[in-house]
């Protein structure tokens, strides 16, 4: 039966938390598995993990979110610092270097990782990375996400966070005329209209505008020792961070290796939302394993 050990860890301007699950309970189960979002934390890998019985899986809450909060009062956290944290989680776990999947801004704090620290993971799967920078509408992307965070410190969650999931779900390329386009209704997403006050938000608040303006040092990845696997999901092909993937991958010179369901395929029902764990799973150990 698998048994889950939840552990912190003190950081520069943070204590971080991070859970692992033994699969027989003493710690074993081959090189570790350690999958990561951000601004999602552990709670969003749970029905993923729930796949990955026979070996240990770890997953941890960002700096700034969940169970892992600040220290330093910052008001932004840049991939940079996320990378260094899953570092720090992983010289913590003392099992040398880990298989990592990680998704959306996780993906680009992965990249960021890796790049600059490549002994500490085997394999990197980054799916669905948030790149705009690497896009050929970047300037159009860029200045949609600083508008996001702008109308969050202006007018609070609803009407940023309905910008952000029109965006997401965009198709195709961003026009340079994206700002005559009328505002989405938060009501329409089910989202509250009235201001709260509150700007805590780590995904609007903190994440947005560092993630998004990342620039992946191709060099660096090309030179490191993991093995770099750039992901999509299938449901996801024109959207921005599906897009970026798909860019990512053509500069390190390999295919993109296609998921099935869409951005969060790997979700079974938590936040509301429903992918196909049980083909992400099987697709996942497929590459993890050299199969794909």
């Amino acid at each position: 039966m698998t048994e889950t050990e939840t552990r912190t860890l003190d950081a520069p301007g943070a204590t971080l938390t991070y859970d692992v699950r033994h699969p027989d309970g003493d710690g074993t189960g081959g090189r570790p598995l350690l999958l990561i979002g951000s601004p999602m934390g552990a709670a969003g890998f749970a029905s993923l993990a729930a796949r990955f019985t026979d070996r240990t899986v770890v997953t941890y809450d960002p700096r700034g979110t969940g169970r892992s909060p600040r220290t330093d009062g910052a008001a932004r956290t840049a991939p940079e610092e996320h990378a260094d944290d899953v570092r720090r989680v992983i010289e913590a776990l003392g099992r040398g270097p880990v298989d990592l999947f990680a998704s959306s801004g996780g993906a680009v704090n992965a990249l960021d990782l890796v790049a600059r620290h490549g002994e500490q993971a085997a394999t990197l799967v980054a799916h669905e990375p948030p790149v705009a920078r690497v896009l050929p509408d970047s300037a159009a992307v860029l200045g949609v996400c600083e508008d996001i965070h702008t109308t969050y410190l202006r007018q609070g969650m609803g009407p940023a966070m309905a910008k952000f999931l029109a965006a997401a779900g965009r198709k195709g390329l961003f026009p340079d005329d994206w700002r005559a386009e009328p505002a989405p209704d938060p009501a329409a997403f089910g989202l509250p209209t009235e201001d709260d006050g509150s700007r805590d938000d780590p995904l609007l608040g903190q994440n947005m505008l560092g993630c998004t303006g990342f620039a992946p040092d191709t060099a660096a990845l090309l030179a490191a020792p993991t093995r770099v696997v750039v992901a999509a999901g299938k449901e996801s092909d024109g959207e921005f961070p599906a897009r970026a993937a798909a860019e990512i991958a053509r500069l390190l010179g390999t295919a993109l290796t296609l998921f099935p369901s869409h951005h969060g395929g790997f979700l079974g029902g938590e936040y509301g939302q429903q992918g196909a764990p049980d083909e992400f799973a099987l697709t996942l150990r497929e590459v993890l394993d050299g199969a794909r």
